[in-house]
């Protein structure tokens, strides 16, 4: 998973990717200006950004407002710089000085949540309707009676057509059904 260390000091960061790397994280980016954290985001798609109260050219806050939907954000700053509000559960903070234990600790906590909320996503994104179920199945019996395919066959036929016309199962599925019908 990605860890991206941002402190408008280069030389914090490098002693945070230090540490991080003595924990067994090895994938670790090292910035010092918020558009340079947001750069290696867009790049890198999901993980925890871990950071200070300010960055060379923006305050955390910002930061928070621009990073991608699959990033979390572990602020690491003095007491008096604890953030106000959190309600979106983007954003730990961590009171510094800091333990490494807790450091830790939070750290496998946001990469599993980032990794689960990727997950979940996934498998929504996969799920299909009841009605584009339904599509798909009439386009394989379609094929099964006009062309005597069995059911895996003509599956992996609308499959290959899919990958081959670079179109979605539900979309050449759809155009079977559309072809027939002529």
């Amino acid at each position: 998973m990605n860890i991206i260390v941002a402190f408008a000091k280069t030389d914090d960061g490098l002693k945070f990717k230090s540490i991080l790397g003595r924990g067994g994280y090895d994938n670790v980016v090292v910035c010092s200006s918020g558009m340079q954290a947001l750069s290696a985001m867009e790049d890198l798609g999901s993980g925890v950004v871990i950071c200070g109260h300010r960055l060379s050219d923006m305050l955390y806050n910002e930061l928070l407002d621009n990073m991608p939907e699959y990033f979390q954000m572990l602020m690491v700053a003095s007491p008096d710089k604890a953030p106000f509000d959190n309600s979106d559960g983007k954003l730990i903070f961590l009171q510094s000085p800091l333990k490494k234990s807790e450091l830790f600790s939070s750290l496998s906590m946001m990469l599993e949540g980032v990794s689960r909320r990727k997950k979940k996503a996934k498998e929504r994104r996969m799920q299909r309707s009841a009605a584009d179920q339904k599509t798909i199945d009439d386009a394989k019996h379609l094929l099964m009676e006009r062309h005597h395919m069995t059911e895996p066959e003509a599956h992996k036929y609308l499959q290959k057509c899919a990958m081959d016309s670079g179109t979605g199962l539900l979309e050449t599925a759809e155009m079977v059904i559309s072809l027939s019908e002529i």
